[in-house]
C-alpha cells in the first residue's frame, strides 16, 4: 500500500508535524553493501511524560528485510539515542505517537490496510521477539458491516431511540468550513474519554490544526458526527474517514502524472471506511448517545457507497468497549503488538 510520497515528506518535516512541538525525534538507516536494509526512528513525547510520568520513549516507522542481524542495531541506535535524552524505556513502534500508525501485524496479513493502519509481513513479529522486545498491549481492530442492521442487538435500537426523547441529545454533522472548531470539541471529547486507556496522549492546539489540516484531504460530511445537548454542549463525537487508501493504491503513491485524476474520482472509488474515533463524555455515558451514533453510522450505510468498514484501534483491555463492537455485530479483523524494552 504505497503512501503519498509527498504527505509523507511533509509529515517528517520539524516545521510541519506538531510533535516537535512538544517532543523531539531522530532517524536511523541501517546500510548494507551500499543499500538501506531497514529504518527505524526514536522519539519523546512531552505530552505523554506530562500523563505518565517521564523516562519513556518512543521508536517507530519500523521497517526491515527478513534477516536476523538488521533490527538489533537499530533497536540499540534508538535505544542509545532515547538513553542519551534521559530515557529509562522504550515503547513501540509508533509513527510518532499512539495517535499515527502504531503496532505490528499479528493478524490479518490478507488485508489491505485502512487509511491509518501499518501492514508488516508475518516475519515481523518474530524478528521483534527475537530482538528482546516484550508485549506491552494488543490492538483490535473490528469489521463491521455497517449495512446490515440484523446484526446488532436489539437493545442498541431501543436505547438510541430514548437519547432524544429523554435526554434532549441530538446529531448533527460536521461542515467543511467548522471542522477546525468541531475539532475543539472532539478534543474535549478525546481527552476525557480517553485519558484512562494505556498511552492516552491529549491533544494540544497545534494537534489539532494539523489533524484538521489532514482531514481536509478524506473530509466527507456523511461520517462526521457531533452529539450536543439542547444547550448546544458537545456530549459525544464520531469521525469516521473514507478510507483513502483504495485511492492511494490506485495513485501508487504520486500525484502527478495522473494519481490527481483517481483522487478527483475518490467518491466513486471508496466503498468502505474505518470509524476511528467515537467518545462519550462520562457525564452522558449513562444516555446511551453512543448507541445512537451506532445506529447513525447504520443509517448512513444505507444510503452512501460505503457499506463496511472496520473500527479500531481499540485495545485488548479496553473491555467495554470491545463489548459494544460484539453487541454491534463486530468480529477482529486485525491485532496489533505494541512493544516495551528497559533501556
Amino acid at each position: 500500500m504505497p503512501p503519498l510520497r509527498l504527505e509523507r515528506h511533509i509529515f517528517l518535516l520539524r516545521s510541519q508535524n506538531p510533535l516537535f512541538s512538544h517532543g523531539d525525534a531522530q532517524l536511523f538507516l541501517a546500510w548494507r553493501d551500499g543499500r538501506v536494509v531497514g529504518r527505524i526512528s526514536a522519539q519523546y513525547d512531552e505530552q505523554y511524560d506530562a500523563q505518565h510520568g517521564g523516562g519513556t520513549g518512543m521508536f517507530g516507522f519500523l521497517e526491515l528485510e527478513d534477516a536476523p542481524d538488521i533490527l538489533p542495531p537499530l533497536l540499540e541506535a534508538a535505544a542509545s539515542w532515547l538513553r542519551a535524552q534521559g530515557r529509562a524505556r522504550m515503547i513501540g513502534p509508533m509513527d510518532f505517537t499512539m495517535n499515527d500508525e502504531c503496532g505490528v501485524l499479528l493478524e490479518g496479513f490478507e488485508r489491505m490496510p485502512f487509511v491509518k493502519q501499518p501492514w508488516h509481513p508475518p516475519y515481523y513479529a518474530a524478528r521483534c521477539e527475537e530482538a528482546g522486545l516484550a508485549k506491552a498491549v494488543d490492538l483490535f481492530m473490528y469489521e463491521l458491516v455497517i449495512s446490515d442492521r440484523s446484526k446488532i442487538l436489539p437493545i442498541v435500537f431501543k436505547l438510541a431511540e430514548r437519547v432524544q426523547k429523554r435526554h434532549k441529545i441530538t446529531i448533527r454533522r460536521m461542515s467543511r468550513r467548522s471542522l477546525r472548531r468541531d475539532m475543539d470539541a472532539f478534543a474535549a471529547v478525546y481527552n476525557e474519554a480517553w485519558s484512562e486507556n494505556w498511552g492516552f496522549v491529549p491533544y494540544t492546539k497545534r494537534d489539532l490544526d494539523a489533524y484538521a489540516q489532514e482531514h481536509q484531504l478524506v473530509f466527507d460530511r456523511n461520517w462526521y458526527m457531533v452529539a450536543e445537548t439542547e444547550d448546544g454542549e458537545t456530549a459525544a463525537v464520531a469521525i469516521t474517514v473514507p478510507d483513502i487508501n483504495q485511492v492511494l493504491l490506485r495513485m501508487k503513491g504520486r500525484i502527478l502524472p495522473f494519481g490527481w485524476v483517481h483522487f478527483l474520482r475518490k467518491k466513486w472509488i471508496i466503498d468502505r471506511v474505518r470509524v476511528g474515533f467515537l467518545g462519550v463524555k462520562h457525564a452522558y455515558q449513562h444516555t446511551g448517545v453512543a448507541a445512537a451514533l451506532y445506529v447513525e453510522h447504520f443509517d448512513t450505510a444505507s444510503r452512501t457507497p460505503q457499506k463496511w468498514g472496520e473500527m479500531g484501534w481499540i485495545l485488548e483491555t479496553n473491555h467495554n468497549m470491545n463489548k459494544a463492537m460484539e453487541a454491534m455485530g463486530g468480529r477482529v479483523v486485525r491485532r496489533f503488538r505494541v512493544y516495551e524494552r528497559a533501556l
